[in-house]
Protein backbone atom coordinates (compact mmCIF):
# COMPACT_ATOMS: atom_id res chain seq x y z
CA UNK A 1 0.00 0.00 0.00
CA UNK A 2 0.92 3.24 -1.03
CA UNK A 3 1.97 5.53 1.80
CA UNK A 4 0.67 8.99 1.73
CA UNK A 5 2.53 11.77 3.71
CA UNK A 6 1.57 15.07 4.94
CA UNK A 7 3.31 16.87 2.83
CA UNK A 8 1.81 15.29 -0.57
CA UNK A 9 -1.33 16.47 0.34
CA UNK A 10 -2.44 19.80 -0.75
CA UNK A 11 -2.81 22.69 1.41
CA UNK A 12 -6.20 24.60 1.45
CA UNK A 13 -5.92 28.11 2.80
CA UNK A 14 -9.28 29.19 4.31
CA UNK A 15 -9.68 32.77 4.37
CA UNK A 16 -10.18 34.20 7.82
CA UNK A 17 -14.07 34.86 8.47
CA UNK A 18 -13.79 38.91 8.38
CA UNK A 19 -16.23 39.75 11.21
CA UNK A 20 -16.74 43.94 11.43
CA UNK A 21 -16.34 45.00 15.37
CA UNK A 22 -18.76 46.26 17.13
CA UNK A 23 -19.29 50.01 16.92
CA UNK A 24 -21.02 52.54 19.20
CA UNK A 25 -22.65 55.23 17.13
CA UNK A 26 -24.00 58.55 18.14
CA UNK A 27 -26.68 60.01 16.13
CA UNK A 28 -27.18 63.83 16.23
CA UNK A 29 -30.30 64.52 14.33
CA UNK A 30 -31.89 67.60 13.62
CA UNK A 31 -33.10 70.40 10.70
CA UNK A 32 -29.04 72.47 11.58
CA UNK A 33 -30.56 75.86 9.95
CA UNK A 34 -27.86 76.57 10.67
CA UNK A 35 -25.67 74.46 12.72
CA UNK A 36 -23.99 76.35 15.47
CA UNK A 37 -21.50 75.97 18.69
CA UNK A 38 -24.33 74.16 20.62
CA UNK A 39 -24.50 71.36 18.54
CA UNK A 40 -20.58 70.76 18.41
CA UNK A 41 -20.68 70.88 22.12
CA UNK A 42 -23.14 68.55 23.10
CA UNK A 43 -21.89 65.79 20.29
CA UNK A 44 -18.80 66.31 21.75
CA UNK A 45 -19.57 66.29 25.33
CA UNK A 46 -21.86 63.20 25.06
CA UNK A 47 -19.54 61.27 22.38
CA UNK A 48 -16.46 61.57 24.98
CA UNK A 49 -19.41 60.65 28.06
CA UNK A 50 -20.41 57.37 26.77
CA UNK A 51 -17.07 56.51 24.55
CA UNK A 52 -19.02 56.34 21.51
CA UNK A 53 -16.36 55.98 18.41
CA UNK A 54 -18.18 58.05 16.33
CA UNK A 55 -20.89 61.18 16.69
CA UNK A 56 -22.34 60.91 13.30
CA UNK A 57 -24.83 64.76 12.46
CA UNK A 58 -28.17 63.30 10.52
CA UNK A 59 -29.70 66.18 8.85
CA UNK A 60 -33.83 65.63 7.72
CA UNK A 61 -34.57 66.36 4.94
CA UNK A 62 -38.10 67.33 5.79
CA UNK A 63 -38.56 67.03 9.39
CA UNK A 64 -42.16 66.75 10.58
CA UNK A 65 -42.08 69.36 13.60
CA UNK A 66 -40.74 72.16 11.54
CA UNK A 67 -42.29 74.48 9.29
CA UNK A 68 -41.17 73.90 6.03
CA UNK A 69 -40.81 77.62 4.96
CA UNK A 70 -37.58 78.25 7.60
CA UNK A 71 -35.61 75.42 6.56
CA UNK A 72 -33.15 76.41 3.90
CA UNK A 73 -31.94 74.17 1.22
CA UNK A 74 -30.57 70.84 2.34
CA UNK A 75 -27.29 71.17 -0.20
CA UNK A 76 -26.57 74.84 1.93
CA UNK A 77 -27.47 72.69 5.16
CA UNK A 78 -25.06 70.45 4.56
CA UNK A 79 -22.66 72.42 3.33
CA UNK A 80 -22.47 74.18 6.46
CA UNK A 81 -22.36 70.98 8.60
CA UNK A 82 -19.23 70.13 6.69
CA UNK A 83 -17.49 73.18 7.39
CA UNK A 84 -18.66 72.99 11.35
CA UNK A 85 -17.34 68.97 11.73
CA UNK A 86 -14.42 68.71 9.56
CA UNK A 87 -11.82 69.70 12.34
CA UNK A 88 -13.11 66.61 15.17
CA UNK A 89 -12.54 63.39 14.36
CA UNK A 90 -14.59 62.38 16.51
CA UNK A 91 -17.56 63.42 14.24
CA UNK A 92 -19.08 62.09 10.96
CA UNK A 93 -21.96 63.09 8.91
CA UNK A 94 -24.73 60.80 7.88
CA UNK A 95 -27.21 61.69 4.86
CA UNK A 96 -29.93 58.88 5.17
CA UNK A 97 -32.34 61.21 5.49
CA UNK A 98 -31.32 63.73 2.86
CA UNK A 99 -30.60 60.71 0.24
CA UNK A 100 -33.93 59.41 1.24
CA UNK A 101 -35.64 62.60 0.68
CA UNK A 102 -39.69 63.52 2.54
CA UNK A 103 -40.72 63.56 5.99
CA UNK A 104 -37.66 61.92 8.15
CA UNK A 105 -38.84 59.64 10.72
CA UNK A 106 -36.31 58.72 13.18
CA UNK A 107 -37.28 54.51 13.26
CA UNK A 108 -37.33 54.79 9.21
CA UNK A 109 -33.88 56.05 9.78
CA UNK A 110 -32.33 53.90 12.04
CA UNK A 111 -33.93 50.50 10.86
CA UNK A 112 -32.05 51.50 7.19
CA UNK A 113 -28.75 51.96 9.53
CA UNK A 114 -29.75 49.10 11.28
CA UNK A 115 -30.09 46.78 8.16
CA UNK A 116 -26.86 48.55 6.73
CA UNK A 117 -24.81 47.99 9.55
CA UNK A 118 -25.96 45.43 12.24
CA UNK A 119 -22.49 45.55 14.17
CA UNK A 120 -23.35 49.10 15.08
CA UNK A 121 -25.16 49.69 18.35
CA UNK A 122 -27.10 53.07 17.87
CA UNK A 123 -27.50 56.21 20.42
CA UNK A 124 -29.79 58.63 19.33
CA UNK A 125 -28.76 62.07 21.08
CA UNK A 126 -32.12 64.43 21.73
CA UNK A 127 -32.29 67.38 24.09
CA UNK A 128 -34.37 67.28 27.53
CA UNK A 129 -37.79 69.06 26.02
CA UNK A 130 -37.87 66.51 23.25
CA UNK A 131 -37.97 63.68 25.95
CA UNK A 132 -41.23 64.88 26.64
CA UNK A 133 -42.56 64.21 23.43
CA UNK A 134 -41.24 60.63 22.99
CA UNK A 135 -45.12 59.31 23.29
CA UNK A 136 -45.53 61.30 20.02
CA UNK A 137 -42.79 59.75 17.98
CA UNK A 138 -43.46 57.73 15.16
CA UNK A 139 -43.62 53.68 16.50
CA UNK A 140 -42.25 54.82 18.96
CA UNK A 141 -41.95 51.10 20.76
CA UNK A 142 -40.58 49.68 17.83
CA UNK A 143 -38.15 52.26 17.91
CA UNK A 144 -37.15 51.44 21.21
CA UNK A 145 -36.42 48.22 20.52
CA UNK A 146 -33.52 49.14 17.85
CA UNK A 147 -31.99 52.30 19.27
CA UNK A 148 -30.47 54.04 22.78
CA UNK A 149 -32.08 57.01 23.62
CA UNK A 150 -29.77 59.93 25.05
CA UNK A 151 -31.15 62.92 26.77
CA UNK A 152 -29.21 66.02 27.43
CA UNK A 153 -30.37 67.84 30.50
CA UNK A 154 -32.31 71.25 29.48
CA UNK A 155 -33.78 73.99 31.81
CA UNK A 156 -37.41 74.17 32.37
CA UNK A 157 -37.70 70.37 30.86
CA UNK A 158 -39.15 68.01 33.14
CA UNK A 159 -35.83 65.73 32.40
CA UNK A 160 -37.46 62.54 33.17
CA UNK A 161 -39.46 59.52 31.00
CA UNK A 162 -40.90 56.42 31.20
CA UNK A 163 -38.90 55.87 28.74
CA UNK A 164 -35.21 54.48 29.12
CA UNK A 165 -33.23 56.54 28.45
CA UNK A 166 -29.64 58.06 28.86
CA UNK A 167 -29.19 60.98 30.64
CA UNK A 168 -25.87 63.17 29.78
CA UNK A 169 -25.08 66.50 31.70
CA UNK A 170 -23.82 68.98 29.43
CA UNK A 171 -22.76 72.81 30.41
CA UNK A 172 -25.62 74.95 29.68
CA UNK A 173 -25.43 76.89 26.54
CA UNK A 174 -28.44 78.11 24.71
CA UNK A 175 -28.15 78.91 21.43
CA UNK A 176 -31.02 79.11 19.27
CA UNK A 177 -30.77 78.36 15.24
CA UNK A 178 -34.03 80.91 15.13
CA UNK A 179 -31.72 83.58 17.14
CA UNK A 180 -29.02 83.07 14.48
CA UNK A 181 -31.36 83.41 11.56
CA UNK A 182 -33.19 86.38 13.43
CA UNK A 183 -29.15 87.91 13.88
CA UNK A 184 -28.42 87.57 10.55
CA UNK A 185 -31.23 89.24 8.91
CA UNK A 186 -30.94 92.41 11.25
CA UNK A 187 -27.35 92.66 10.35
CA UNK A 188 -26.15 91.74 13.79
CA UNK A 189 -22.87 89.60 14.72
CA UNK A 190 -22.86 85.67 14.95
CA UNK A 191 -19.36 85.62 15.69
CA UNK A 192 -18.75 82.60 18.37
CA UNK A 193 -22.35 81.75 17.73
CA UNK A 194 -21.40 79.57 14.75
CA UNK A 195 -17.62 78.70 13.59
CA UNK A 196 -16.00 81.03 11.41
CA UNK A 197 -16.26 78.90 8.61
CA UNK A 198 -20.08 78.69 8.76
CA UNK A 199 -20.25 82.25 9.82
CA UNK A 200 -18.29 83.11 6.35
CA UNK A 201 -20.23 80.82 4.36
CA UNK A 202 -23.52 81.93 5.10
CA UNK A 203 -21.85 85.53 4.13
CA UNK A 204 -20.49 84.20 0.89
CA UNK A 205 -23.74 82.20 0.08
CA UNK A 206 -26.13 85.34 1.22
CA UNK A 207 -28.12 83.38 3.48
CA UNK A 208 -30.96 84.15 5.79
CA UNK A 209 -30.90 87.83 5.11
CA UNK A 210 -34.37 89.24 4.69
CA UNK A 211 -36.20 86.19 6.75
CA UNK A 212 -36.31 84.64 10.23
Amino acid sequence: MEQVTLEAIPQVQVAPVQTRRRQRIGLYGGTFNPVHTAHLMVADQVGHALRLNRVDFLPDAVPPHVDKKTAIDATDRVAMLRLAIQDNPLFGLELAEIQRGGVSYTYETVKQLKEAHPENDYYFIIGGDMVDYLPKWYRINDLLKIVNFVAVRRPGAKNESQYPVIWVDVPEVQIASSDIRQRVAQGESIRYLVPTRVEQYIKEHDLYHGRN
